[in-house]
């Protein structure tokens, strides 16, 4: 299984865009994230400048959002939707999107519990529970 440093997870992004740009073939999952990228035009001046972005610090209590984990977490709900694992994701969203119409917006309740289950794993020091992710979609749903 593929564990990317920060840094790595980072590049993915800035290589996707980059190559993006150029009009490079791209692979499955590059596909995938530029699907991401294109809907967060807010981001794409730091998609542009890796030398500056790469390295800096994104620190929740000086109020900053991480524009990094907010994408790979929209990669990660877009991979887990598309296998639909852990099994029910893809039903728990489609519950989301049928009531918001907007898909954006279901990923964003998808992201809030995922980054909860998350959450709860580090707290507790436990493996991540998809008992708590779906328990929190269904509040959403």
């Amino acid at each position: 299984m593929f564990n990317p440093s920060r840094d790595q997870a980072r590049q993915f992004l800035f290589d996707t865009w980059l190559k993006y740009g150029k009009h490079q073939a791209l692979s499955g999952l590059e596909s995938m994230l530029l699907e991401i990228l294109l809907q967060h035009p807010e981001y794409h001046v730091l998609l542009n400048d890796p030398e500056r972005y790469l390295e800096r610090e994104y620190l929740p209590e000086q109020g900053e959002t991480n524009p990094f984990l907010h994408l790979n977490l929209h990669l990660a709900i877009a991979e887990q939707l598309s296998i639909d694992q852990p099994p029910g994701i893809k039903g728990h969203y489609q519950q989301l999107l049928a009531k918001s119409g907007d898909p954006h917006h279901a990923q964003h309740q998808v992201m809030e519990c995922l980054g909860e289950m998350i959450w709860q794993a580090q707290r507790h020091r436990t493996a991540p529970d998809p008992d708590i992710y779906f328990s929190c979609l269904a509040r959403h749903g």
